[in-house]
């Protein structure tokens, strides 16, 4: 168990360990006794939280869903945060751990390794990583939901506009010399939108209004 006393490996834990938290959740239930795993998409992330509550109090379900998606992505920027300058990690564990905080919120320990799509985690990771990029992918993720208003189309595309933004803009990332961790959690993003991506082409993803 000396490995436990590693730094990385601890940062690694509790990348997993915060970005599990799943706020949504938590918050539905403390101000409604809603759970939102009952209903929409079954997701603990903003746009379904913002879906199911606003049918009984649509004034609190936008608090709830803004609280949501500002604490799903802070959650993973604060274990950076705390990992590069308190600690003073190399690049490559703060990639990991960036991917870890990811993985936490798409598979909770909490929820049975549940959880939910991993965007607003993604989101706020890739801001501290690669802040450029990422708000290039917020302001293509902003249009996309101001002019389609389908939530999972939105985030594709925002996500589609990372990647390539990430390419052009950074050939080669410094330290790592990859895009790896880039495309990893593309993929988890992308995986846990499956079932959106078969709602989208049978016509029965719903709008967010």
């Amino acid at each position: 168990m000396d490995f436990l006393y590693n730094t990385n490996i601890q940062f690694y834990i509790i990348a997993y360990l915060v970005g599990g938290i799943p706020f949504g959740l938590l918050l539905a239930k403390q101000f409604t006794s809603i759970d939102v795993r009952e209903s929409g998409s079954g997701s603990i992330g903003a746009t379904n939280v913002l879906r199911v509550l606003k049918e009984s109090n649509p004034v609190l379900a936008k608090k709830i869903a803004v609280a949501t998606l500002l604490l799903d992505a802070l959650k993973g920027i604060a274990v950076l945060v705390v990992a590069k300058f308190a600690f003073g990690v190399s690049e490559q564990t703060l990639w990991m751990v960036a991917i870890l905080a990811v993985v936490g919120h798409c598979y909770s320990p909490y929820l049975k390794f549940e959880g939910g799509k991993g965007v607003a985690t993604g989101m706020g990771v890739m801001l501290f990583m690669l802040p450029v990029e990422t708000i290039i992918a917020l302001i293509a993720w902003f249009i996309a939901g101001k002019t389609i208003k389908i939530s999972s189309i939105s985030s594709l595309i925002a996500l589609a506009t990372l990647i390539i933004s990430s390419f052009i803009i950074h050939p080669e990332i410094t330290e790592i010399k990859t895009h790896a961790p880039i495309l990893i959690i593309s993929f988890l993003i992308i995986y846990k939108h499956v079932p959106n991506i078969i709602r989208l082409f049978s016509g029965k993803e719903s709008k967010v209004v």
